[in-house]
């Protein structure tokens, strides 16, 4: 081949490699995960909810994919946060529970993360809402720099509700320090009563305006006892009834400075976590009482951040993804009506348990995804998982998983996407907040294995069915999907299979595939 020709060759080469490049840069979707607290499969109207109405949800459901079998890797807030954000079973890392109002940060620096690979791929990322997830090393400095955070495992900002609503402080974090903090009036967050005199739901019972009805008696704030005592800080408290309100406004600000490049948006809502105050907007909107009024409060925040991407021009630039960290609870700490104005709702939809169990209520949720213009409206029984997100997103923006992270996350891009004859996971292990219990579904088999014998009060599910006596228990999902009938003694070649299938995934130290990408 002569000279002229070789140069015409290497230009068409780098033309094509340049062109393929500008493909993929053009097909790289901003990302907005939007995460509800303790929502069950059952409390949206496109999953079958009748008592409520949820019309932001149900028209992306329209628009993109609806998952039946969509769920959350660990039935409480903390272990699904971390599996989320890490792609790692939460049960592998120590404290991992439910973290404390002065727990130090659980995800460390050095640790593979989302946002670290999105930021790798040249992505602006945020946190937006609920966090949860601790603050500072090995406490969190309430009045100085709260670091280790996310900025340190690759969030660009962050606007936080630093632990939970019903755990103190109300006050929010911007970036690495408590926003509003006048350092006159130092913020002090502590285990233990700070002073005799100092007002809590046990000694103030009467001034409350929603009472508890276990726990949650401790530090008074807006009306309401919280699990944990503070002082101080008074003009950097918020009122509950403004949460919403406030993730909407940051996040649309949070947009608007960075519609030019490609995002992530990790937009956590405190609702429908108790204690439940929706904003004076929606207060009466439903027959379920403040329960039901937080799940249309958190359609309002879908349909707003909808509202935004249409404005902006990006709705068909973005895949929005709708789930929740778990299943569903009623009597959670406070006396809000739950159970008593409850009716025919079913807040777990078909589904055995709830927050805290290891039965499907407990983690099969709402699961929806929507990138309008390249995903079908589709119905989808593909298994996906929230510890996916790391592994898939890695996969649309060009990356790979660092080998020593993202231990359980798969690439179930293919699903999460829509494509026809996509399958998902054949496998899914689901915890608690650590206590031993498991659940391991696979196809259409589920097997649960009870450590703890800890049974819900029926206040939190109505769930009476007993506890079966057995540690190992197994279920036919297809036909039974409210695992009441244990088909171990009929099936034992299915339940020693699946036992044998647990054990390893607990040993391995991992699910996903060493060099798998």
């Amino acid at each position: 081949m002569n000279r002229p020709m070789q140069h015409a060759l290497s230009a068409l080469l780098a033309a094509c490699v340049a062109a393929s490049s500008a493909v993929r840069a053009a097909e790289r979707p901003n990302l907005l995960i939007i995460i509800a607290d303790d929502l069950g499969y059952g409390d949206v109207s496109c999953y079958g909810a009748k008592a409520v109405q949820t019309p932001a949800i149900d028209r992306l459901a329209r628009e993109g994919v609806r998952f039946t079998s969509g769920y959350c890797s660990a039935s409480t807030c903390t272990p699904t946060r971390f599996s989320l954000l890490t792609g790692t079973y939460a049960f592998r890392r120590k404290g991992t529970g439910i973290a404390p109002p002065n727990g130090p940060a659980i995800i460390q620096p050095g640790t593979e993360t989302l946002p670290a690979i999105l930021k790798r791929a040249g992505y602006a990322t945020a946190a937006i809402g609920k966090w949860h997830l601790g603050l500072g090393d090995p406490a969190p400095d309430w009045n100085g720099e709260l670091r280790p955070g996310p900025l340190d495992i690759g969030f660009d900002h962050c606007f936080l509700l630093p632990t939970t609503n019903d755990r103190v402080p109300q006050t929010f974090v911007e970036d690495r320090r408590v926003k509003n903090l006048d350092p006159g009036d130092p913020l002090w967050v502590g285990d233990t009563k700070p002073s005799d005199d100092h007002p809590t739901g046990l000694t103030h019972r009467d001034t409350l305006k929603m009472d508890w009805s276990h726990g949650h008696n401790q530090t008074i704030h807006n009306g309401i006892s919280r699990i944990g005592f503070y002082t101080g800080g008074t003009k950097a408290r918020f009122r509950d009834e403004d949460l919403a309100d406030t993730w909407v406004r940051e996040s649309n600000r949070w947009i608007e400075a960075n519609k030019d490049r490609p995002f992530f948006l990790y937009f956590a809502s405190q609702d429908i976590h108790v204690p439940r105050i929706a904003h004076e907007r929606f207060q009466g909107r439903t027959t379920l009482g403040p329960r039901g009024d937080c799940i249309v409060q958190f359609d309002w925040c879908v349909g707003e951040m909808t509202k935004t991407l249409d404005r902006l021009g990006l709705a068909e630039k973005t895949l929005v993804v709708v789930c929740s960290d778990n299943g569903p609870v009623l009597d959670d700490g406070y006396q809000d009506g739950a159970v008593e104005k409850l009716g025919d709702h079913r807040p777990a939809g078909p589904f055995r348990g709830g927050k805290y169990g290891v039965w499907e209520g407990g983690t099969r949720t709402p699961f929806i995804t929507r990138w309008k213009g390249r995903i079908a409206p589709a119905v989808s029984d593909a298994i996906v998982c929230t510890v996916d997100f790391a592994a898939s997103f890695a996969a649309l923006t060009g990356q790979t998983p660092a080998a020593d992270g993202c231990l359980d996350s798969l690439n179930v891009l293919d699903a999460l996407l829509g494509k026809p004859g996509a399958k998902g996971r054949d496998h899914l292990l689901q915890q608690d907040n650590g206590s031993g219990n498991f659940g391991l579904r696979a196809g259409e088999w589920k097997l649960v294995r009870l450590d703890r014998r800890w049974r819900p009060q029926s206040r939190m599910y109505r769930d009476d069915w007993p506890l079966p006596a057995a540690r190992h228990t197994l279920y036919k999902l297809t036909d039974d999907p409210g695992e009441r009938t244990d088909l171990s003694a009929a099936h034992p070649e299915v339940l020693e299979r699946l036992t044998a299938q647990l054990e390893r995934l607990i040993q391995d130290g991992r699910s996903r595939p060493a060099g798998a990408p």
